[in-house]
């Protein structure tokens, strides 16, 4: 990329002067300088959207969450396979469902830290629309639609046997533990719990650019006589 820049910068119209020293035929040029050509001819390569990616931008209301059960529909290798979401891209409208859809991953190897590279097994996306919900009476996959509750609640309820299909208790959980390290940043259990205002006693804090109308209100709020207000404006 400097040497992109440099180049430009340098010459006043690159992409003629590389067509003039090398044609469109890449035989005699190396594989550096023909990548050079096409960069300076077409501009940096712009990846566009595919149709699914921007569909599910379009996407508000989401069934299925993390924790739910379900099982793979449709035309799908892995027809009539249940297993628990392990996690919803709602950027690429599709879902990972733990056990299934396995397939082999190349993980590159690290020379400084000793690891050599190797090909593991692991979970592979789904496509949204291949998932459904399990039944929690029949066991099967169903329809869904939203209800209300008498108390307001929202929940999702199963068309085919009724009954409701409750939020799992994994979303109550943090994905990440809090930390209970202690660092230097952190405020002590003493300073947080220490009482550092009494509205029994008087302020002089309105001084620092608040207005008297405002002092007023505030000192007759607390408490506090007037005689402190206009001492305290007089004094600022």
């Amino acid at each position: 990329k400097l040497f992109v820049k440099t180049y430009c910068q340098s010459t006043p119209n690159p992409v003629a002067s590389v067509q003039e020293t090398h044609p469109k035929s890449s035989k005699n040029m190396s594989s550096g300088r023909y990548k050079l050509m096409k960069l300076l001819m077409h501009g940096p390569r712009i990846n566009k959207n595919k149709p699914s990616i921007r569909e599910a931008a379009k996407k508000t209301k989401w069934n299925i969450v993390r924790g739910d059960k379900v099982q793979v529909i449709g035309k799908h290798p892995e027809n009539g396979k249940q297993g628990i979401v392990a996690k919803v891209l709602h950027d690429l409208d599709r879902v990972i469902v733990e056990g299934v859809n396995i397939g082999p991953f190349q993980v590159k190897g690290d020379p400084d830290r000793g690891r050599k590279g190797e090909i593991v097994l692991k979970e592979r996306t789904i496509h949204y629309s291949k998932v459904s919900l399990i039944d929690p009476v029949s066991g099967l996959p169903t329809r869904v639609h939203k209800k209300y509750l008498d108390d307001g609640s929202k929940v999702r309820v199963a068309k085919k046997s009724g009954a409701i299909i409750p939020r799992p208790a994994i979303l109550t959980q943090r994905k990440k533990p809090i930390s209970s390290i202690v660092t230097e940043s952190d405020t002590l259990d003493d300073d947080a719990w220490e009482i550092t205002y009494s509205p029994d006693q008087s302020s002089t804090w309105h001084t620092d650019g608040v207005s008297r109308r405002t002092a007023e209100a505030l000192a007759a709020k607390s408490g506090i006589g007037n005689t402190t207000v206009n001492e305290a404006s007089s004094s600022s």
